[in-house]
Order: structure tokens, then C-alpha cells, then sequence
């Protein structure tokens, strides 16, 4: 008993380590880039036919656009995305806009031609100029990344507009980035959370994320904890690690939500199998001192030799800490079932704990 008060005691100055670290919206919370799916909701042409012999001689670009989505999506034909690129081109170059913003993704991604930015930035810009949403973020995600063009914030944040005034969810929650970080605009913590808000309400989970910070923090609206944890909620069940691990964060405090161990534990579990480095030390701790879990050393073992194997030189210093003070009270079978617990969560990760 003496021993493990004392391996608590040791333990007790890491729980600080882990708790609201910083956040990072660039790493944590970012707008996904854009998803570039070919799959969109169209009437087929009534012209068009499995068969291209008709579609060719009518020289009709929505019959060429369906033709490319019919050959993109194997839909009655093989898949093939060389068919499809053939048939997207002869339909951008006609002034199809969805034609122009499917090819100016194929070339982003290189498939069924080669891999060209610049290319693609330019399919992208058409598409953009004719109104095209999607084409719009796509382009100012170019811009704000330098692929393709030279990297321009003003640029991006003038197309992420475009678009997020027209609804698109990923144009807002970026351009709310823009006016978060000060970058392309003036920084404007309001009209940042005026954009992730709209993007948030639509189901844009890094929006709700971030929206949930801003709420804890106070930044752009009032700090609200119950507001915070709502949007934590949105996002941490649909599977923002970053937003599970607040979540767990909150329960364990009674913050903006009653106090529940179990639940902090289960949202840090969540987070922790995405592979969230201050999830796992959390939930490490947990089990070492049997809050909201039964107390399992080899638990405890097994979440600290995970946390070494991310990139956060802060949790895998603290991780290595926890590892070396715990082996101390570990006979070698234990650590070894902890090491082979561990092995199987990474799974497919290619890595092996430490």
C-alpha cells in the first residue's frame, strides 16, 4: 500500500502535463482539405448513352460530363479514370463547370492524369469564376496552402468568401480560421466566430470544434462553459479526437457538464485509440489511480508506452516518466502483457511500443 501512495505521489506532478494543453487549430482542428469526390447528384442527359458513339457526334458537354462520371464512379462501365478525364476535358473545355472543377481535381490528385497543380489551379480558377462552391474553397485552399500558385492569404480568403456566402460549410469554417489567425484578413475573433458557427450548425465538426474553444476561452463571444461543452459534444460524437479529449477534460473538472469520472474516461478512451497523445497520458493516470476505471497498473503501462509513440516531445517525455516509475511495480510478465496490448491497438500503424 506504502508503495503504490508513493508511485501516486510521483505521479501526481504529471496530471498537469496533460490537462487543456494549448490548443493547435492547424493540427487539431483543421478544415479538411478539399475531398474532391466525383460522386455529384445529376440528372444524366437524356442524349447520353452508355454507348459514347451519340454523346460524341452531338458534341453535348453534359452528355461528356456524365459520360467522365459514369467512367470516374463505374457506374455500367469498368471504372477508369483515364476514360473519365477524356470525357472531363471535352466537356470543361465546352464551359462545363462541374466538368471543369472534377477535372481540376483529378489533376490535384493525379488520377487518370498526371499529377499537375498548376493544371489544376487553373480547371479550379474556370469552374470558380462561373460560381462553382466547391471549386471556390478548392481554389482558396490552393491559395492559402501554394499549391499549384503562388501562396496568397488575401487571395484564398477572397474565394473562401465566395464560397461561404453561398453556404459552403468548408469555406466557412476555413475563412473563420483566416479571421481567427489573423491571416489574409484582419484578425477578428467575432467574425471568426460568426464563420464557425455557420459552418458548426451544418455539421462541420472541426467548426464545432473550434467554436467549442471559443467558448471556453472566451474568444469572439462569451465564455460560456455549458456552450462549450455542447459543441465539444457535436464534434467528440462524430469523431474529432481533439474534441473527445476536452470532452473528458470537462467531466473530469465539472465544467460546463456535472462531474463524472466515467464519462471523462470514456471520451478520454475515444480520443486516446485515435492515437491523442494527452488522451492517452490522461487515461494512464486514470487507471494508476482508479478514477472513473478500476485500477490496472497494466492499463496504466500500456496507455504510457502509447503515448510515447506520438509526436508530441511534451507527452512522450511525460509518457517516458510515467513508464519508468511504473515498471517499478510491474513483474516482467505484466509489462509484457501491457506491451502486447499495446502492439495490438497500433495495429496496422506500423509502429511498436516503446
Amino acid at each position: 500500500m506504502k508503495r503504490r501512495t508513493r508511485l501516486k505521489a510521483e505521479v501526481g506532478a504529471l496530471l498537469c502535463v496533460a490537462l487543456l494543453w494549448a490548443v493547435n487549430f492547424k493540427t487539431d482542428c483543421l478544415p479538411r482539405a478539399p475531398a474532391g469526390t466525383l460522386r455529384h447528384v445529376v440528372k444524366v442527359a437524356p442524349n447520353c448513352e452508355k454507348s459514347s458513339g451519340k454523346a460524341t457526334q452531338q458534341e453535348d458537354p453534359d452528355a461528356h460530363y456524365n459520360l467522365g462520371l459514369m467512367n470516374s464512379n463505374g457506374d455500367g462501365v469498368s471504372k477508369d479514370n483515364k476514360e473519365a478525364a477524356k470525357w472531363f476535358i471535352k466537356a470543361a473545355e465546352q464551359g462545363h463547370v462541374r466538368a471543369q472543377y472534377s477535372l481540376g481535381m483529378m489533376y490535384g490528385r493525379g488520377d487518370g492524369v498526371s499529377k499537375d497543380y498548376k493544371e489544376a489551379a487553373e480547371w479550379l480558377t474556370r469552374a470558380a469564376e462561373q460560381g462553382d462552391t466547391a471549386a471556390q474553397y478548392a481554389l482558396g485552399w490552393m491559395y492559402d496552402k501554394g499549391e499549384g500558385v503562388a501562396q496568397d492569404y488575401k487571395e484564398a480568403a477572397r474565394w473562401y468568401t465566395k464560397a461561404a456566402e453561398q453556404g459552403n460549410a468548408d469555406a466557412q469554417c476555413a475563412l473563420g480560421l483566416m479571421y481567427y489567425e489573423g491571416e489574409g484578413v484582419a484578425q477578428d475573433y467575432k467574425e471568426a466566430a460568426k464563420w464557425f458557427m455557420k459552418a458548426a450548425e451544418q455539421g462541420d465538426t472541426a467548426a464545432q470544434c473550434i467554436l467549442g474553444v471559443m467558448y471556453d476561452q472566451g474568444q469572439g463571444i462569451a465564455q460560456d462553459y455549458k456552450e462549450a461543452a455542447k459543441w465539444y459534444m457535436k464534434a467528440a460524437e462524430h469523431g474529432n479526437a481533439h474534441a473527445q479529449y476536452i470532452l473528458g477534460v470537462m467531466y473530469a473538472k465539472g465544467q460546463g457538464v456535472a462531474q463524472d469520472q466515467k464519462e471523462a474516461a470514456k471520451w478520454y478512451t475515444n480520443a486516446a485509440k485515435q492515437g491523442k497523445a494527452s488522451a492517452q497520458l490522461e487515461l494512464a493516470v486514470m487507471y494508476l489511480e482508479g478514477t472513473g476505471v478500476l485500477e490496472d497498473y497494466v492499463e496504466a503501462y500500456k496507455w504510457a508506452i502509447l503515448t510515447m509513440n506520438g509526436t508530441d516531445a511534451d507527452a512522450q517525455r511525460a509518457g517516458a516518466h510515467l513508464r519508468d516509475l511504473l515498471r517499478k511495480y510491474l513483474t516482467p510478465s505484466q509489462i509484457e502483457e501491457a506491451q502486447r496490448r499495446a502492439k495490438d491497438l497500433l495495429g496496422e500503424r506500423g509502429h511498436s511500443p516503446t
